[in-house]
């Protein structure tokens, strides 16, 4: 089939104009080969100072100059504006930051005596100039150097003032005041004012700083940890082949017996704490706090812990009650599915390529964006320390700024660096080419799931189908419908991968037009965007669905998207009882295998790293949060986990889907016999003659 009636540009049939339509819409599309010829990610890398020269760029004056300086920070509003260079102050490269308090009239003074003063203070002064002795005012006027250092510290590669907090008080250099230029007293608590949220930032910074330390002594250990989980993984999957149904209650049981020891757990930590003093506090009272285990010595921690895993115990303990039934024809499919991982073995290291393929489109989008971002040109504005300025802000050409008229009405001003940018078409909608650029990266990161889902369900369509298995079923299954949904089926995956990617697109649009509305006093606007958010959100989850027995019924029968989504979709509705239950229930049961794996590697590692194994109790690292390991191994425990399960999924959404379709096409008489396994019948009420389904 061909995808002519769903979309004239999706050519099934013709594979080379196949592989240029990616390369032809992108190109068009984003501008890509403009913003890879414009764009110059030193931007991104090297702060820019007045002259819009890069900091610590190799070959240049700046080569030991590194560190974007401030001549007085306290012109500067807040953190956004230092960190995006639109200061309205001279900023200019240098090797160190100044380590402290100092003024010039403090310099002048003592240069009489001691010229060591001056030789300190002109590092932070522009180059070239070398005169001490320079009227003050002048000075300053010029902005030849600044008025006063303050004791700061590199962060992001910029002189930001070294804040601490002692005993509640916040200090620098261990003072609370200091002189400015004109000698008058000023307090920390203005710097801070000028440099709103750099306190955070920097605590930000040195829990990040011990994170990393955190990785660099146990990533042995955290790698033995995954390769726990992928070995379990694999035992799993091969035990699962033989003895599906005892594992899956297993599964079942251990995941009940594990939540019921966490509401025991969690109810003895509340009922010994409740009666301490101080562990009344709340959660909110308390705060953020790094440190994690401060919130485990306040009850109301471990009641929160309590109330939701008691609702997690008496959820599944209901589901089990009410669907019990419904639970055992899940397992009986899922044996069937394991009979098809048996023959079809190759299937489990798909997600492999997968991986690949994602981490290439997320490097394609990722260096996109920084060459769009960085594609801007220098932009000039006059800066001037006289508010009363006309000019002040607007741009201006450094190489005649000195022949204009400015300088003489704004007294002092100069023409500095202020940002990257333009005025050009192309400048004016680098925005929009942004989100064209995220638009084609959602596009690319759904083709190619679509791709791996359409390349399993062609490879398990192939084992349903076959009428002596395993003597029909071809020898590279999972190659060949590789191959033949490269082949024949790109238009179809890409279609349907557009119209997903295009909701996911607004979804991200309506979740930052939120963030700019949690200010607005309009009621009803936030109440549309909370429905518009909520609706596509559905659509979002109801197109995945759609899609993925779309990409099935395209491996079957290789028709258009179009025919094959409308078609799923029908049969679907035909079997919904059968949807509700085995789909999901399946569905349901693989996630708690899932759960089960990441969760007992988890608890593993936690008992590890908590030095509460007295075995290897003197191999553990000495950590600063022993939750990083801990965390990072649950998360890739469970990602490895959910790549060999996705497989399983796309194995029982296949053959399910298959099922259904064989007991439309056939009534199980010898001129229509089923194709599916007799088992299979058996599990489902059908027989080799016309009966009625139990379901």
């Amino acid at each position: 089939g061909t995808d002519m009636q769903c979309l004239p540009m999706f050519i099934d049939y013709i594979p080379i104009k196949n592989m240029t339509l990616f390369i032809t819409l992108h190109a068009h599309f984003c501008s890509v080969p403009t913003a890879w010829l414009h764009g110059d990610p030193r931007k991104v890398i090297y702060p820019t100072d007045s002259s819009g020269q890069y900091c610590g760029q190799k070959g240049t004056a700046n080569a030991k100059k590194a560190i974007l300086f401030y001549f007085n920070i306290l012109k500067c509003a807040n953190p956004a504006v230092l960190i995006n260079l639109q200061c309205p102050t001279t900023q200019m490269c240098v090797s160190k930051c100044p380590d402290r308090f100092a003024t010039y009239a403090d310099m002048q003074f003592h240069y009489q005596f001691n010229r060591s003063h001056w030789d300190y203070y002109k590092q932070f002064c522009r180059p070239g100039f070398n005169n001490p002795k320079k009227v003050l005012t002048h000075v300053l006027r010029d902005e030849d150097c600044p008025s006063m250092l303050v004791p700061s510290r590199p962060f992001l590669q910029r002189c930001f003032p070294d804040f601490v907090t002692t005993n509640g008080t916040l200090t620098v250099a261990n003072k609370t005041v200091f002189k400015d230029s004109l000698d008058v007293i000023r307090s920390v608590t203005e710097l801070k004012d000028a440099a709103t949220g750099i306190i955070s930032l920097l605590d930000a910074k040195e829990v990040g700083i011990k994170i990393v330390e955190d990785y660099a002594s146990s990533w042995y250990w955290i790698l033995i940890g995954l390769v726990i989980a992928l070995v379990v993984s694999l035992i799993f999957i091969l035990l699962l082949r033989f003895t599906a149904g005892i594992l899956l209650w297993f599964i079942i049981i251990g995941v009940i017996v594990v939540v019921a020891y966490g509401i025991w757990h969690c109810y003895q930590e509340f009922s010994i704490l409740r009666y301490q003093s101080g562990a009344d506090m709340t959660i909110s009272d308390l705060g953020f706090q790094t440190d994690f285990r401060v919130y485990l010595q306040l009850s109301q921690t471990w009641l929160v812990f309590l109330i939701f895993l008691g609702v997690t115990e008496a959820s599944i303990i209901l589901m089990l009650i009410f669907l019990r039934n419904r639970v055992r024809i899940a397992i009986a499919l899922i044996k069937e599915g394991s009979k098809a991982i048996g023959y079809i073995m190759s299937a489990l290291f798909y997600p492999i390529i997968t991986f690949f393929l994602l981490a290439v489109c997320f490097s394609y989008w990722a260096v996109t964006a920084v060459f769009l971002a960085s594609s801007g040109e220098p932009v000039y504005k006059v800066m001037s320390s006289n508010p009363d300025c006309l000019y002040a802000n607007q741009t201006c050409n450094p190489e005649t700024f000195n022949k204009t008229n400015i300088t003489q009405q704004c007294t002092g001003s100069q023409c500095s660096f202020a940002f990257y940018g333009g005025e050009s078409l192309y400048h004016r909608h680098i925005f929009i080419l942004q989100l064209s650029n995220l638009l084609v990266f959602l596009w690319l990161v759904n083709f190619t799931i679509a791709l791996g889902q359409c390349t399993l369900a062609g490879a398990f369509a192939t084992y349903y189908w076959a009428q002596k298995k395993p003597a029909d079923i071809p020898i590279c299954p999972v190659f060949s419908s590789f191959a033949r949904a490269l082949r024949y089926h790109v238009g179809s995956l890409a279609f349907g991968s557009l119209i997903l990617a295009v909701v996911q697109v607004v979804r991200i649009v309506l979740e930052y037009l939120d963030q700019k509305l949690k200010g607005a006093q309009n009621a009803a606007a936030r109440f549309l965007l909370c429905c518009l958010k909520c609706c596509f959100w559905c659509l979002e989850r109801f197109i995945r669905f759609i899609n993925r027995n779309a990409y099935i019924m395209i491996a079957i029968y290789g028709t258009n998207f179009c025919t094959s989504a409308r078609e799923a979709f029908y049969l679907l509705m035909r079997n919904i009882v059968r949807v509700a239950v085995l789909d999901k229930v399946t569905d349901f049961l693989l996630f708690l295998g899932k759960v089960l794996i990441a969760g007992s590697v988890g608890v593993i590692g936690f008992f590890f790293f908590t030095h509460k194994i007295p075995i290897v109790q003197e191999e553990v690292p000495v950590l600063h949060f022993y939750w990083v390991p801990v965390l990072t191994v649950i998360f890739g425990s469970y990602l490895i986990a959910h790549g060999f399960f996705s497989v399983y999924a796309m194995c029982v959404d296949t053959l399910f889907l298959c099922f259904c379709e064989d007991l439309e096409r056939h009534d199980g008489t010898p001129a229509k016999p089923f194709l599916m396994s007799p088992d299979l019948q058996k599990i489902l009420g059908k027989s080799e003659s016309p009966k009625k389904s139990r379901l």
